[in-house]
């Protein structure tokens, strides 16, 4: 059974599934669907159009449904006053169980991967690409087109203007590479050790962007290793000196 605030506003195009929860101020615009188990705050603001000059500025309030929606992933939370656009050629979508938290920002097309939290005030470009279990601090700013790798950490107030390798953390200005997230390597149920093979590769200064073959040593991470290489053309943040 859903419990929606009498004072949400859910327009046309929108599907809801089980167990939905959404707060009052809340306005979602279709085309949009929301899986079961999500849980979307006060004034959150789900489905308006893309901000881009080329394209229309329809008022899908009004039944004028265009582009290419929105989807919730399941168990998804989506906290007070996020804003969330339409995409133009897929959805934006945020994954299962990630967390989206207060005033952050999805443009249009981002893909956020699953069980990933964007802190509040987080600011994500248009077309970004975000694994899964990524954990973005508050405040921090990703430029369009971007990619973050699984497990990666972005530092509070970052600007993230390239690209991010898996379990990388990330931060200062400009961001640099300053070391891996090795309890997040943990938490995603890959052996403790790959931490350190990771580590021997940012520290050399390979961030993995090379295609063929992939080293048996990165064991469980292997696919996260082929998921960043297949994002096509890369420009990875630089690497601290003295890692």
């Amino acid at each position: 059974m859903n419990d929606i605030s009498p004072l949400a506003y859910i327009g046309e195009g929108v599907e809801l599934g089980a167990n939905v929860r959404i707060g009052p101020g809340a306005v979602l615009l279709g085309p949009c669907t929301v899986e079961d188990d999500v849980w979307i705050g006060p004034g959150a603001q789900i489905g308006a159009p893309p901000e881009m000059s080329s394209l229309p500025q329809n008022a899908a309030w009004t039944g004028d449904l265009q582009h290419a929606g929105v989807r919730i992933k399941a168990g998804a939370v989506i906290r007070e006053n996020a804003v969330i656009h339409q995409g133009t050629y897929r959805e934006t979508s945020v994954g299962a169980r990630s967390w989206v938290l207060n005033r952050a920002y999805l443009a249009h097309d981002v893909v956020l991967g699953d069980e990933a939290t964007v802190s509040a005030g987080v600011s994500i470009g248009g077309h970004c690409v975000i694994g899964d279990r990524v954990n973005i601090g508050m405040n921090a700013v990703v430029h369009q087109r971007r990619v973050i790798a699984a497990g990666a950490m972005v530092g509070m107030g970052t600007p993230v203007t390239r690209d991010v390798p898996p379990f990388a953390k990330v931060y200062g200005t400009p961001p640099r590479l300053t070391g891996v997230n090795a309890v997040g390597i943990e938490r995603a149920g890959h052996d403790a050790a790959l931490a350190a093979v990771l580590l021997a590769h940012y520290r050399s200064g390979d961030l993995l962007t090379g295609g063929g073959w992939i080293s048996d040593a990165f064991g469980t991470l292997r696919d996260d290793v082929a998921w960043w290489r297949d994002q096509g053309e890369l420009r990875p943040v630089g690497v601290v000196e003295g890692l």
